[in-house]
């Protein structure tokens, strides 16, 4: 098991999750943003050619994969935390700690 976090370890994972978490809406509210001036740049600017989707995919990967960095694999996530938990007793087991 780990040690109890300190209130100043509490706060400072706090403070970087929440930082992690605003960074990608941040990055969302840019994706909606710039997609529409995209799609209005494609529909009504340069000929009625659908070529927007193809950015509109690429940064849509981007965004999910950022995503799922944040609030999945993120630092202090369920999954991660099992993940190392688990690495860390394998390796004990391997070294001869019980």
């Amino acid at each position: 098991m780990t040690a109890p976090l300190t209130p100043e370890a509490i706060e400072q994972l706090a403070r970087k999750r929440a930082g992690a978490k605003l960074g990608w809406y941040m990055h969302a509210i840019l994706f909606v943003v710039v997609n529409i001036v995209v799609f209005s740049m494609s529909r009504y600017g340069f000929g009625n050619r659908p070529w927007s989707v193809y950015p509109l995919l690429g940064w849509g990967l981007g965004l999910a994969l950022h995503g799922v960095s944040v609030f999945v694999l993120g630092t202090g996530s369920g999954l991660r935390e099992r993940m190392v938990q688990k690495e860390r007793e394998r390796l004990l087991r391997d070294r001869g700690d019980h």
